[in-house]
């Protein structure tokens, strides 16, 4: 789906790779660009920026709260017309504890944030699409959604799910032969401060505005998913293929995924 004359709306988007997103939505020709998060202070900022790119609405969104959800859905709606493309980016990462070191309220935020929260977006938005026949949903999961990886566990776990959640319901619509689409990304550690810390000596750490221009065209081109970088896609095979030991000593100890978390501190 075009970005050009469509509005678009950007869960976590007054900061890192949403608000580099949506700069560039508006240099595409986005009709609108709806920013959601829950840092006011950041929103304005952002709004401030990117308003001398095109029409920016800010609106202020704990998107891990429903009701919220669904009356900011509403309020959108009718101060910005109907949303066209909806890309859920709002995420966190608590800490690089070992699972039992974990307090349940850190479970319950990620899990909330990171995989209820586009749910509760998409319900909102997927009755509107399919009434008019068209509409994108992109939701921004991991590459930690498909390999496994210690220190990082229910982030892991909430990626996971987002995946298998975003493409099951991108199948439901394949089979309805609906106009609306759901694009699934999944990409490692990209270098926006959520992850500082992170080393990672042999795959590169990913650039956010590359890593931005990618999943804007893989919304363009309908794309149903996309690993980032490429050698992703890849990793499923290589888990049929190779005993576990063998998966875990190549990718856990050649390439150092094991220990990429070993010395995060994160963005406070």
């Amino acid at each position: 789906m075009k970005i050009k004359d469509n509005s678009v709306l950007i869960t976590g988007g007054a900061s890192g790779i949403g608000k580099i997103m949506g700069r560039m939505a508006l240099e595409k020709g986005a009709r609108m660009l709806i920013i959601w998060d829950i840092n006011q202070a950041g929103i304005d900022t952002a709004v401030a920026e990117l308003s001398a790119k095109g029409q920016v609405k800010g609106v202020r969104v704990d998107v891990s709260d429903y009701d919220n959800v669904k009356a900011a859905y509403a309020s959108t709606v009718e101060a910005c017309g109907e949303v066209d493309i909806v890309i859920n980016c709002a995420g966190i990462i608590t800490s690089n504890k070992t699972f039992d070191r974990v307090d349940v309220s850190e479970i319950d935020r990620t899990m909330r944030i990171n995989t209820i929260a586009p749910m509760y977006v998409a319900l909102q938005a997927l009755p509107d699409m399919k009434r008019r026949g068209k509409g994108h949903v992109c939701n921004i999961a991991s590459a930690g959604g498909m390999l496994s990886n210690p220190k990082m566990s229910v982030y892991a776990a909430s990626k996971w799910a987002v995946i298998g959640w975003s493409d099951s319901v991108r199948i439901e619509l394949q089979d309805e032969h609906s106009g609306v689409h759901f694009t699934t990304i999944a990409p490692y550690y990209i270098n926006t401060g959520m992850f500082d810390g992170v080393k990672s000596p042999i795959i590169p750490i990913l650039d956010p505005t590359k890593t931005a221009a990618k999943i804007l065209r893989a919304i363009e081109h309908d794309k149903h998913f996309k690993g980032i970088p490429f050698g992703f896609h890849f990793i499923r095979f290589w888990q049929f293929i190779l005993p576990t030991r063998l998966f875990d000593f190549f990718f856990g100890k050649v390439f150092g995924i094991y220990h990429t978390m070993d010395n995060f501190v994160g963005r406070k």
